[in-house]
């Protein structure tokens, strides 16, 4: 079944039909969401979504448009809930020049803190990083431990760069822009990349893919995105489910027999 490697369920987008949707998922043919923490409430809302259902696990992390909130309080409290059964990596993390809503001092500073505690907890880490592309590889290369397991979320970087990351072990998390017509960096890196480092998200409520561009986004429309990624590599789409659903298995270190 398809696993959404990175939701945000907990967002106001689906505030008035969360519980339908939720639930509804299984017969839409999703077995498992990893929801990711963007924000201390963030993180707060995640944990109660994994309480609530047994097919939804887990990220704990601070967004780098976020960091601003974190103090060596809260930053205590965010690894104490990386330490719950349900939370199964630290994320997303990373740099974010394209708002730069946060001084890039203090991103770099809680980007780097919040990779030595995956480290520390044996967590895998998905990283966010968008118009800062030479800053993320070196913090990475530098700070990382490589053998905690990380992805790329929502990967947006040229195929070179794809490489780059794919030498290091990293997965790349591959969404609704593969479908984009302008979408044509990412076609190029799926067709390059190995099947066994891709994983399949949808950042709902975000990035819905064609044809529901620009409309809320939910892990059922994954179908679409599956589609495409087997026209590029050549296979079916339920080929690509299940290849993409082992990869997420092992990348969040999940067995099948733990939501059942």
């Amino acid at each position: 079944m398809i696993f959404d490697s990175h939701a945000h369920y907990d967002d106001a987008a689906f505030d008035e039909d969360r519980e339908e949707l939720l639930n509804g998922l299984v017969d839409a043919g999703v077995g498992t969401v990893v929801n990711v923490g963007a924000s201390l409430e963030g993180v707060r809302r995640t944990v109660e979504l994994t309480e609530a259902y047994p097919f939804v696990y887990g990220a704990a992390g601070v967004h780098p448009d976020e960091v601003g909130a974190l103090n060596e309080e809260n930053f205590q409290w965010l690894k104490d809930q990386c330490r719950r059964e349900k939370i199964v990596a630290v994320g997303e993390i990373g740099l974010d020049y394209y708002w730069d809503k946060e001084d890039r001092s203090m991103q770099k500073e809680w980007f780097v803190r919040q990779l030595h505690m995956a480290e520390e907890l044996k967590l895998p880490v998905i990283i966010h990083s968008r118009e800062a592309a030479a800053d993320t590889l070196e913090i990475l290369k530098r700070e990382r431990d490589p053998g905690c397991p990380a992805v790329m979320h929502c990967y947006s970087y040229s195929p070179e760069m794809a490489k780059e990351y794919l030498k290091m072990g990293f997965y790349l998390g591959i969404g609704g822009v593969l479908t984009f017509k302008n979408g044509k960096k990412l076609k190029e890196t799926v067709a390059e990349a190995p099947m066994e480092r891709l994983l399949l998200e949808t950042d709902c409520p975000y990035l819905a893919p064609v044809p529901y561009r620009g409309k809320r986004n939910d892990s059922g429309k994954l179908m679409l995105v599956a589609e495409e990624l087997g026209r590029i590599k050549g296979i079916s789409a339920q080929e690509v489910i299940r290849i993409t659903e082992e990869n997420a298995r092992r990348f969040f270190r999940l067995r099948q027999e733990e939501e059942r």
